[in-house]
């Protein structure tokens, strides 16, 4: 690490900036993970059922952008005008009203791929699709019903991002929801044939349910059920798993109390297999994703204050806990295109600096 990159991570990291460049895991050894590299395709699904327009869609996402053939991914998400209304989402910046506007976002910032909703990318594919891999999200949380409901429904068919040049698809599934069990087989299928037409898979693992908040503390991001919720995602054949990074742990321990039954868990999760540091948090993920085989993709977040330290944490806790990089949107298009890529730049950085090693 140059003296100038150091000091710019650390004062942006903060007054823990030390403590996460320096920390060592002592749960799950970096040795026994299926880490990031250039040969990560060929080094770990090479051995899978994984189809060869599969694997070649794969490294054509790894080969592009600023960390083309690292193993590591930034990718640009924009799916919010659905998820979150187009004018809450675009207000800040209208220019992103405009598809192109995304696309060239991603394509100016470095990114390894940009995924977004079938209008998006269908309005763009002819002059984008073979700039970028295009990456087409399948469902949405559509929020106009009223009362406001939480459900992912398809609004894509995989056929159609075969046809407008995607290298692949992403879908989300709410576990822990009422409506999970339909989401799963939903996105099953869709997997299935998304891999039979030779593109990737990329599953957002989010927990949706009101009462995974226990005594005020909302566990939707606990290690143990983010973990379990991945787990979850690559058994239905996800090869990328995108996933809030944990913020607290002990949600089935939470959700057992008081004489109710939820789940399966054993001590040792807490105890053995994660602690309480950021980095042992986001590394039990990263074994709950096959232990590395599907890369974890970790949430860049909303947007606030201090975007540019909140992004360069992520991406250093990430990295030093084995993860493959960050999906970042609303941190990045919800400010001048400029800003926009240097924020992705520095995220970026972290993972192009060999001294920010695996913990």
């Amino acid at each position: 690490m140059t003296t100038k990159t150091k000091t710019n991570v650390l004062d942006l990291l903060g007054s823990d900036g030390e403590a996460l460049l320096s920390h060592q895991c002592e749960t799950i050894p970096a040795a026994q993970l299926h880490l990031p590299g250039p040969d990560f395709v060929d080094e770990v699904w090479a051995h899978s059922d994984r189809s060869p327009r599969v694997m070649c869609a794969m490294q054509s996402l790894f080969n592009h952008g600023r960390l083309a053939r690292t193993g590591y991914l930034s990718i640009l998400p924009v799916d919010q005008g659905v998820e979150h209304s187009g004018g809450a989402s675009f207000a800040p910046n209208p220019i992103y009203f405009d598809p192109a506007n995304i696309a060239q976002l991603a394509v100016e910032a470095g990114c390894n791929g940009v995924a977004s909703t079938f209008g998006v990318l269908g309005g763009i594919a002819r002059k984008y699709a073979h700039r970028i891999p295009m990456i087409l999200k399948l469902n949405h949380n559509e929020l106009m019903s009223y009362p406001a409901t939480y459900d992912q429904v398809p609004f894509a068919r995989v056929r159609d991002a075969w046809n407008m040049g995607c290298v692949g698809v992403g879908a989300t599934v709410y576990f822990g929801s009422a409506e999970s069990t339909r989401q799963i087989r939903e996105i099953s299928d869709a997997f299935a044939q998304a891999h039979e037409l030779g593109m990737f898979t990329m599953l957002w693992c989010y927990l949706r349910n009101s009462a995974f908040t226990v005594d005020g503390v909302n566990y939707e991001a606990s290690a143990d059920l983010t973990g379990q919720a991945n787990h979850l995602g690559s058994t239905i054949n996800a090869d990328f798993i995108k996933q809030k990074q944990p913020t607290n742990n002990g949600g089935y321990r939470a959700l057992n109390q008081g004489g109710n039954k939820y789940g399966k868990y054993d001590d040792r999760i807490y105890d053995g297999l994660s602690s309480d540091n950021p980095i042992d948090l986001t590394r039990y993920q990263v074994l709950n994703c096959y232990m590395g085989r599907c890369g974890l993709i970790n949430s860049g977040g909303g947007s606030g204050a201090n975007d540019f330290q909140q992004a360069v944490r992520t991406a250093v806790i990430n990295k030093r806990a084995g993860g493959m990089g960050l999906i970042s949107g609303r941190k990045t298009f919800q400010r001048p295109m400029g800003e926009g890529i240097e924020l992705f730049n520095a995220i970026q950085d972290v993972y192009l600096d060999p001294d920010i090693t695996v913990a």
